[in-house]
């Protein structure tokens, strides 16, 4: 089926079928792939394709973007598509060296200001 995402969560998303029902998207249900934050993959009112894996006795619908994904398409060959906003691994890894050199530089400052500054060895204070 085809829905609108309506809502966004640290868990999950909230899809708003045809008819108007809405069912939940578990983060674990986003993509084949680890999923941190759902918001690297979708935003709201984007469509999306989705999979009902269940309807529970109080209304509530579970929901699969990860299958209805894999279902649709049997013929990849287990390639992998980015899913869309994530960021390519060359800009994971650039984002990554960037922030470690920024924490290298401020672990070198702080541990240089406990050592007096770097205004000399300790020898020479004395």
């Amino acid at each position: 089926m085809e829905g609108e995402i309506t809502g966004i969560t640290k868990f999950g998303a909230f899809v708003e079928l045809p008819g108007g029902t809405t069912g939940l998207v578990h983060i674990s249900e986003v993509a084949d792939v680890y999923v941190k934050d759902i918001n690297d993959f979708f935003k709201k009112e984007d469509k999306v394709k989705v999979k009902i894996l269940s309807v529970e006795s109080n209304g509530k619908v579970a929901l699969s973007i990860r299958q209805a994904i894999a279902g649709a398409s049997p013929s990849r060959k287990g390639g992998r598509k980015r899913p869309v906003n994530q960021p390519s691994f060359e800009d994971k890894m650039n984002r990554y060296l960037k922030e470690s050199d920024e924490r290298l530089s401020d672990l070198k400052r702080h541990t240089e200001s406990k050592r007096g500054g770097g205004r000399g060895s300790f020898r020479e204070a004395f």
